[in-house]
């Protein structure tokens, strides 16, 4: 199959120079997920840039959230609002198109200039994850909009503010806005060398609060109960529990004082990458076991908070047909698309568990995302908007996967 003249003219149809200076003015924005006022301005600018499209934007307020502090309480974690636009919602083929506009960079990071790192490479932050995705789906969708067979496709795009943090006040967005959909396109970055993610294992997130005893250290210790060492023990004791299909990381205990004191407090943080659901049933039953134990073994009171907030997405038979019409598009714009599976996760996960199909890696080329030297391939935004573009026509095109 070549390309028909309807994806030629869209393919002609976008701007390089317009995506890069989006992109080069959008980076310059700190939007770490914590900066609300980054967030803000991010969200008005998108909804400027989003606007050329037709249908309707909405900036979404974001669900509550609570998070339990290193002192063991409760409290509210805020987030940004939520871009949303709806497009044509009575076409026949309905696609769901998502990305993020917050970052791992936070105000007060030392990361926050975009440069051109040489004549093919920009780097600065969330010039890849995803501030060069959110330029790619745009530009795809602009042209995919002067074309004929927009009238035969309508669109849900969701622009969240939380993605980098677990999606926690934007997952029954993403839910709602994936039901009914063919299928859906999220646009987080593709390898330096165009590989897609394919699998996904899942992950879960725990703050497990250990209340203990405090006492004298010297005068009489043995009346304490020290929750430093008994959420160290679950530290241990959860570490153990990794095996094929699970990896477990515990990755911080908030606690303890003065040297003089028993420590009556502890929360224990800790992550579980699971790669498939019975991954997910396993270390849930041995959480639980473990729990019990060290709280009979130190006498303590032990309290589980967070849970698994991103499934594992698996390659099933609809996400299969949803690659190969990509890979197709691909070869017939001269690139090789392939794939492999990778223990990140995403909104992907989120959409996949609703039960959408989705290509989560349809951003830019780039690497190195989450640290001071993230970049991305300044020909990839042209490139992966014509894939885009390519790939919503053939949908709508076709009806089907």
């Amino acid at each position: 199959m070549t390309l028909s003249a309807t994806e030629t003219d869209a393919v002609a149809a976008l701007d390089a120079e317009a995506m890069l200076a989006q992109v080069e003015t959008w980076a310059a924005i700190n939007s770490g997920t914590g900066n609300l006022s980054g967030l803000a301005t991010m969200a008005a600018m998108l909804g400027d840039s989003f606007a050329v499209l037709p249908g309707e934007i909405q900036l979404v307020e974001p669900a509550p959230v609570e998070t339990i502090a290193a002192n063991g309480r409760a409290v509210a974690l805020d987030h940004g609002r939520h871009l949303t636009l709806s497009v044509r919602p009575d076409a026949p083929v309905q696609l769901l198109l998502t990305g993020h506009m917050d970052t791992v960079y936070p105000v007060d990071h030392a990361f926050q200039t975009v440069a051109r790192i040489d004549q093919a490479t920009l780097g600065g932050p969330g010039v890849a994850d995803m501030k060069g995705g959110l330029a790619v789906m745009l530009a795809a969708l602009r042209a995919v909009e002067t074309t004929p067979l927009a009238a035969r496709i309508g669109y849900t795009v969701v622009v969240n503010s939380d993605e980098e943090t677990g999606s926690l006040s934007s997952a029954a967005l993403l839910a709602e806005t994936a039901r009914g959909k063919l299928a859906a396109l999220t646009y987080e970055p593709a390898l330096p060398d165009g590989t897609l993610a394919g699998a996904r294992g899942g992950t879960g997130n725990f703050s497990i609060l250990v209340r203990g005893r405090s006492a004298h250290a010297g005068r009489n210790p043995e009346d304490g109960r020290n929750a430093i060492v008994a959420a160290a023990d679950l530290a241990l004791r959860s570490s153990k529990t990794a095996g094929a299909g699970l990896t477990v990381n515990p990755a911080r205990i908030d606690g303890g004082g003065p040297n003089n004191v028993v420590p009556d407090q502890a929360v224990l943080r800790i992550n579980f990458r699971p790669a498939d659901d019975a991954a997910i049933d396993r270390a849930r039953a041995q959480l639980d076991a473990a729990v019990s134990a060290v709280a009979a073994d130190h006498d303590v009171a032990i309290t589980v908070h967070g849970g698994f907030n991103r499934p594992p997405k698996p390659i099933d038979a609809d996400a299969a047909r949803l690659f190969a019409l990509v890979k197709d598009a691909g070869a017939d714009l001269g690139l090789d698309i392939g794939w492999r599976a990778t223990g990140g996760v995403c909104d992907g996960n989120n959409i996949a568990a609703a039960g959408v199909p989705v290509i989560d890696t349809m951003g830019v080329r780039g690497g190195a995302i989450h640290s001071p030297d993230e970049f991305m391939l300044i020909d990839s935004l042209a490139e992966r908007a014509a894939l885009s573009a390519v790939t919503i026509l053939r949908l709508a095109g076709r009806g089907r996967l």
